[in-house]
């Protein structure tokens, strides 16, 4: 019997750097919400089963109307990314599974990445991150001072969505809220980091930007403009930017 491959997409946040009226997951992106742009993508990948929406009791009923038609079903987020993620992983009704966990303000990710990133699971990796090569020189700060520059050649930025063996997950997260660490998990992968896990890489790609700021969502909306009848068709076999 084949795993079944879950998508939880976290839509629980404010989102407030974007300055909308409304939390950042709803914003419309031409006529349509991130979340719902999100999940359609979760749909064409044509490799997840199930999806759970995680989202804040405060937008429950517009979320369920903002999905009307979506086979989806909702978990409501905590106060933080991370409490929010637990609670999805209790709503998964199964033992063992792919649970891929997905920003739903990364709204164009490309359906070929998301089953990119199922695959590598599938073929035996317990954590897997999508990722792409920086392309600023990035510095390590203490207030105004330059401590250190990295060597950018070894510097990857993390997309969405991350995939995981259900069962490792859970036990990371179920440790990590036990022992209450002092570091903050900024990503899900962290913790799997901190629980000793290995992570694997896969290529990323450039539309799975994160909509964070005004800039950000004028950007996806002149993508979208130009882009929207052929943007779940770029090749999931493309060579990294850094190979060619």
């Amino acid at each position: 019997m084949s795993r079944r491959v879950v998508a939880l997409v976290a839509a629980a946040g404010q989102g407030t750097r974007l300055g909308a009226s409304v939390p950042k997951a709803f914003v419309p992106l031409r006529g349509r919400s991130l979340l719902e742009r999100s999940v359609t993508a979760m749909e064409t990948s044509e490799i997840v089963d199930d999806i759970v929406v995680l989202v804040s009791p405060e937008m429950d009923d517009f979320a369920r109307s903002c999905l009307a038609g979506h086979e989806v079903t909702f978990a409501h987020g905590g106060k933080e990314r991370a409490d929010s993620v637990f609670n999805g992983l209790r709503a998964i009704p199964y033992d063992d599974a792919v649970v891929l966990i997905h920003d739903a303000a990364r709204a164009l990710t490309p359906p070929g990445m998301i089953a990119r990133v199922t695959r590598a699971v599938l073929a035996g990796s317990d954590a897997v991150v999508p990722v792409v090569p920086v392309a600023d020189t990035v510095k390590v700060v203490d207030g105004p001072r330059v401590v250190s520059t990295p060597e950018r050649a070894a510097l990857r930025a993390v997309q969405t969505p991350q995939g995981f063996d259900l069962r490792t997950l859970r036990a990371a997260n179920e440790a990590y809220f036990r022992t209450a660490p002092s570091f903050t998990a900024t990503d899900d992968a962290s913790v799997m980091e901190w629980f000793g896990v290995d992570v694997t890489t896969v290529q990323g790609d450039p539309m799975a930007f994160k909509v964070t700021t005004p800039i950000d969502l004028r950007l996806a909306t002149s993508i979208t403009d130009e882009a929207e009848p052929t943007i779940f068709d770029v090749p999931s076999t493309r060579p990294a930017p850094d190979e060619r």
